[in-house]
């Protein structure tokens, strides 16, 4: 039995933000013949179970890991088996320092998306996150247990963005990691979690030994489970470094099913 992990956006997901017809046969497919699939993405949990759902990916025994590893879900049972989130006493401190930077910031409860104001990052952001908002001063007046990840945003400042992820390392980089999931979406989660850390959790917590797992993604925050898996996959679209990371390339882009099309002949194939 083969696992494979699949981020979303920029590799199973297409430019249209869906699942091809293609891709789905090949998943299905895969899954058919024994193998695991795991949708690994930056994504909180309901934006990813949406995106399963109108993807048709109903075949049993889909995991997913959401916001970055920080949380391992079983799609079979409906229940979470693992988390590690930010401190919760370290969210009213990333939120004052986002605030006092001019950076936006956001974070998660189980069913809603919190920030501060209505902004161009948040209507950008629910463009392809379906998940409601709440506007608060305060997130510690909504927020009932840690999150699993906080998110900032800069649309039109990179520099900027970048000076705050290097003063949020600087501060909090014991507990906290910091890395970037596109040129505008900074991911921040503990540093014990990571997609990497996912799946040598889930692998171990299956029975799947790590030189049967495959990890396929495009992003600074794949990096890790590319790195972690037995065999690591980039997309053509990555990121050099994510590239130069890799033991495979797919030939073909996201939007060309380049995931799907190294499924057939590295796993189906095999």
């Amino acid at each position: 039995m083969k696992i494979l992990f699949a981020d979303l956006d920029g590799t199973l997901l297409n430019d249209e933000s869906k699942v091809s017809e293609y891709s789905r046969d090949v998943l299905t497919r895969m899954t058919d013949a024994g193998h695991k699939l795991v949708l690994a993405s930056g994504r909180p949990l309901g934006s990813i179970l949406e995106i399963k759902a109108l993807a048709g990916l109903d075949m049993s025994g889909i995991y997913i890991t959401a916001n970055n590893g920080s949380l391992i879900y079983d799609c079979d049972s409906g229940v979470t088996i693992y988390k590690d989130p930010v401190p919760l006493s370290l969210v009213s401190p990333l939120w004052d320092m986002a605030h006092e930077m001019g950076v936006h910031i956001q974070t998660y409860t189980d069913d809603h998306i919190v920030t501060r104001v209505h902004d161009a990052e948040i209507d950008k952001y629910t463009v392809k996150i379906h998940i409601p908002v709440l506007y608060v001063d305060d997130p510690m007046t909504v927020l009932r247990e840690a999150p699993s990840k906080m998110l900032a945003i800069s649309l039109d400042d990179a520099e900027r963005l970048e000076a705050f992820r290097r003063r949020v390392i600087d501060e909090y980089g014991d507990v906290l990691d910091a890395l970037y999931s596109n040129a505008w979406y900074l991911e921040i989660y503990s540093r014990s979690a990571g997609k990497g850390r996912a799946l040598e959790w889930l692998c171990d917590h299956l029975g799947v030994p790590i030189g049967d797992s495959f990890a396929a993604g495009d992003a600074m925050n794949d990096m890790s489970m590319i790195e972690a898996a037995g065999h690591g996959i980039a997309m053509l679209n990555a990121d050099d470094a994510v590239r130069r990371c890799a033991d495979l390339v797919t030939k073909y882009t996201n939007d060309e099913d380049g995931l799907a099309k190294l499924i057939e002949e590295e796993i189906l194939g095999a």
